[in-house]
């Protein structure tokens, strides 16, 4: 299948400004079946109805941080916005950023965040065209870095949401269950659950299986060839804990349903398999791209936001789903008025 192949209408006031319901589990979810093809509209919460004693969510746990820092640079005074990819060497406060504008941003700069300067990094190398690695120069201790960063930089929205951080954000940004710091976007499946709903579907008996994968901004990312085969995922850190696999693989051996949270957990467990088809405890990185046809290994049903034409994440649920039955629910999501992308509503692919 080409790139083209997965475009579709999609009217600009459908994709979600804000959370598209005041709770968590209030947002629309439309459930697909791909055994019978049949498509129907419920509430969030409705989840419940749909998992049994023994089923096994597999859901992200990783941490938004507020990447996106607004300073000026020396001299000029030129105002500059750095988006903090990833942390590179704690001791040293160096990091992979993307900055804007770039092109007078230079080896040896000096750039400067908050009132009274609050802040300071020096540039160290020039990566790409914006990328840049930067040195934090702060000598207070590792929580104190940390809280200055909370304190100026701000959460990291997508592009697509046309407005600016409110504090709303911090929390709804946010999943319930975040706590491993490290990612620059939301894993946005997981963003329906209130703790009262995990809770529900833990004394109806479903098991939540942790796994880390920090989001990096690759997500977003625009894929730039026709041929699916050549397209490149970046790297992200994913970590699956033994207590995880033993869960999923209980599951497995006993019939019952392993459902992955959104398409970062799609993406951790189908990168490590076993020969046997079970899911191995791992660590490390991956940048698999997932794309029809795929054979997927552990993952029996998926829970996931509505995506955007010609992005690796709606090229992932065709795969999941099924090329014919995906457009025909996105046709009946623009039809219906569902809210898309990262505030959006949901879908459960059965």
């Amino acid at each position: 299948m080409k790139l083209s192949d997965f475009n579709f209408n999609l009217p600009k006031e459908l994709i979600a400004q804000y959370p598209s319901a005041d709770t968590r589990h209030e947002s629309r979810l439309m459930v697909v079946n791909r055994k019978t093809g049949t498509i129907e509209h419920h509430i969030f919460k409705d989840v419940l109805n749909f998992f049994d004693d023994g089923d096994v969510m597999v859901i992200n746990n990783t941490k938004v941080f507020p990447a996106r820092l607004y300073g000026k640079k020396e001299k000029t005074g030129a105002k500059i916005e750095v988006f903090l990819l990833r942390e590179l060497n704690n001791p040293q406060r160096l990091w992979d950023v993307l900055v804007d504008p770039a092109r007078k941003i230079r080896v040896g700069n000096k750039l400067y965040f908050g009132d009274n300067d609050l802040l300071v990094a020096e540039v160290v190398d020039n990566t790409t065209s914006r990328g840049r690695t930067i040195r934090f120069l702060f000598s207070g201790s590792d929580e104190e870095f940390r809280n200055r960063l909370d304190e100026l930089g701000s959460t990291p929205l997508p592009k697509y949401i046309k407005r600016k951080p409110e504090d709303i954000d911090k929390e709804r940004y946010q999943t319930v269950y975040a706590k491993e710091e490290g990612a620059v976007a939301a894993p946005t499946a997981g963003l329906h659950f209130s703790k009262e709903l995990m809770k529900r579907l833990e004394l109806k008996g479903v098991n939540f299986g942790e796994v880390t994968l920090h989001i990096g901004l690759g997500t977003f990312r625009p894929i730039e060839v026709e041929d699916l085969s050549k397209h490149k995922m970046d790297a992200e850190y994913f970590f699956i804990p033994e207590t995880t696999a033993n869960l999923v693989n209980t599951a497995r051996e006993t019939g019952k349903k392993v459902c992955a949270v959104g398409t970062t957990s799609v993406r951790t467990i189908e990168s490590s398999v076993t020969a046997s088809n079970m899911l191995k405890p791992a660590s490390g990185w991956t940048n698999l791209f997932i794309y029809p046809p795929y054979d997927f290994k552990l993952t029996d049903c998926m829970i996931t936001n509505f995506h955007l034409p010609q992005t690796s994440l709606i090229i992932m649920i065709c795969a999941f789903a099924g090329y014919d039955l995906v457009m025909r629910a996105y046709e009946e999501a623009v039809k219906q008025k569902y809210q898309f992308f990262s505030y959006g509503d949901a879908m459960l692919i059965l």
